[in-house]
């Protein structure tokens, strides 16, 4: 029982003052949805909605902690809640730009552009 109840405090689906087996007969599915990193992404405004954030995952732009997760129905912890961001890899994390804003950048410095950069140096 002991266990049980210390496993659910720590992934926060159980309050630490209500660590009585008789809590747990009160639990709602609801409150175990709450802790899917789907849901977590989608609360801290990482993505628009819970389906876009479902994508991120899957399209491995998110991370928690150093870890990247690509399963959406991850069980975050409660210490593991406030590191969850954006991957280091991710043009979202401030990796490398996407295809589309490559293809910019290049276009950018072949043309004019490139040349009135030179001439400012």
């Amino acid at each position: 029982g002991n266990a049980l109840l210390r496993r659910l405090v720590r992934i926060g689906v159980l309050d630490e003052g209500k660590m009585k087996l008789d809590y747990i007969l009160g639990l709602k599915i609801e409150d175990f949805l709450e802790r899917r990193l789907q849901t977590q992404v989608f609360k801290l405004g990482l993505a628009k909605s819970i389906h876009h954030a479902r994508v991120l995952i899957r399209q491995r732009h998110i991370r928690v902690r150093k870890q990247v997760v690509k399963i959406p129905s991850f069980i975050v912890r409660l210490d593991s809640q406030k590191h969850i961001d954006f991957s280091l890899r991710s043009p979202y994390g401030g990796g490398r730009p996407g295809r589309v804003k490559r293809k910019n950048a290049k276009k950018g410095q072949g043309g004019a552009g490139g040349g009135e950069d030179e001439e400012e140096d």
